[in-house]
């Protein structure tokens, strides 16, 4: 089987990528306590410049929106600082790199913002528990985990504010040198809580019709397209998800939605996750990429459990322009390599996939 069509180029919106290998965004936990990226992070991605594109980690967008200990934020000049400097490695080894922007709304623990309720659109807790952060005694490994709880619904002056702080992040991301943005809309984190039914009940314009629904996502990718060009900002969603308590009545018609939305705003890209095979996230029973494709005239990216030969299957049968890889960049730096050539790929360990410093995140080395 020819592999040619995953390593051909591609032009996505504005930005010229040399293949259709794209590094999805991975959180990592490697930046410090007080989430401002570290040198290591630079020299990660680096290692892994040879992607058509990297999407950077999640990446939150104000302090009210980070639930994740040592996940990197961008609402500071220090993290665009330290940004700036991770960019400037990537650049440095020829890659490409966009900043995904993040906010995880009611699936923040009240132990990451001082005992308060964290935000969401309606009052319904996320189903399941995450990890909580440090107490005084950590002496490293993984962290002790607490069920989500019921967030405080958001006021119009919240979600005012929450759209502000993407215009923000936006900035600072192109203050620090990233390529473009991705607007986090998936996983169950706030965007996401405000376009699919189930968790968001609300009575007022941001709630019920799925026209509604999307109003939050359109304001969103206004802040942010101020400050990026449409050309290089993408959005990425996962509307058949229904992991940590999401669900929607109709994700077809919530996929011609958002799909309707990136073409009137000329984003770039969507980064659909719709798995080809059950492990992370479900495959879906009835998939909606034909509900995009009907409505998005941009290039999709596809996420989920892929390989080299169901990629490919994907671009040639026109589901997807290009492919995000996730767990296989972890332990394989030289992903694009690997898959061209046909070598194996190394196993990740996933006991330092979210704690440690260089183990098991900078000491994978390159095949042979």
């Amino acid at each position: 089987m020819s592999l040619d069509a995953l390593f051909s180029p591609l032009t996505m919106g504005t930005l010229a990528m040399p293949n259709r290998v794209v590094m999805a965004p991975l959180t990592r936990a490697r930046a410090s306590a007080a989430s401002v990226p570290l040198p290591i992070q630079g020299e990660y991605y680096a290692q892994r410049a040879d992607a058509g594109l990297i999407i950077s980690e999640a990446t939150a967008v104000d302090p009210l929106g980070m639930g994740w200990y040592r996940a990197p934020g961008i609402w500071s000049d220090e993290m665009v600082t330290a940004w700036k400097g991770v960019t400037d490695q990537v650049h440095a080894a020829g890659g490409r790199i966009y900043c995904q922007l993040w906010h995880m709304g009611r699936l923040v623990l009240p132990d990451y913002l001082g005992g308060a309720l964290p935000i969401g659109p309606s009052a319904i807790a996320g189903e399941g528990e995450t990890m909580a952060p440090p107490t005084a005694d950590y002496d490293g490994g993984f962290l002790p985990m607490k069920p989500y709880v019921v967030p405080r619904a958001m006021r119009q002056s919240d979600i005012n504010y929450l759209v502000a702080a993407y215009g923000r992040a936006a900035a600072n991301a192109m203050a620090a040198g990233f390529d473009g943005a991705e607007i986090h809309g998936a996983n169950g984190y706030v965007i996401d809580q405000f376009l699919q039914s189930k968790t968001n009940q609300r009575q007022d314009g941001y709630g019920g019709s799925v026209e509604n629904r999307v109003r939050l996502l359109d304001e969103v990718i206004g802040a942010v397209t101020a400050h990026v060009d449409p050309g290089r900002v993408g959005l990425r969603i996962s509307p058949t998800s229904e992991r940590k308590g999401m669900g929607d009545a109709n994700p077809a018609a919530l996929t011609e939605a958002i799909g309707a939305l990136a073409q009137r705003h000329g984003l770039a890209y969507i980064h659909l996750i719709e798995p080809v095979a059950s492990g992370f996230m479900e495959k879906p029973d009835y998939p909606v990429i034909a509900h995009l494709r009907a409505m998005f005239a941009g290039a999709i990216i596809q996420n989920g459990s892929f390989d080299a030969p169901t990629a490919v299957a994907h671009i040639e049968g026109g589901k997807a322009d290009a492919i995000s890889f996730g767990r296989p960049y972890i332990a394989n730096p030289d992903l694009v390599t690997r898959l061209r050539e046909g070598h194996p790929l190394a196993p990740a360990n996933f006991d330092y996939a979210y704690v440690g410093d260089a183990k098991g995140y900078t000491d994978y080395p390159p095949y042979g």
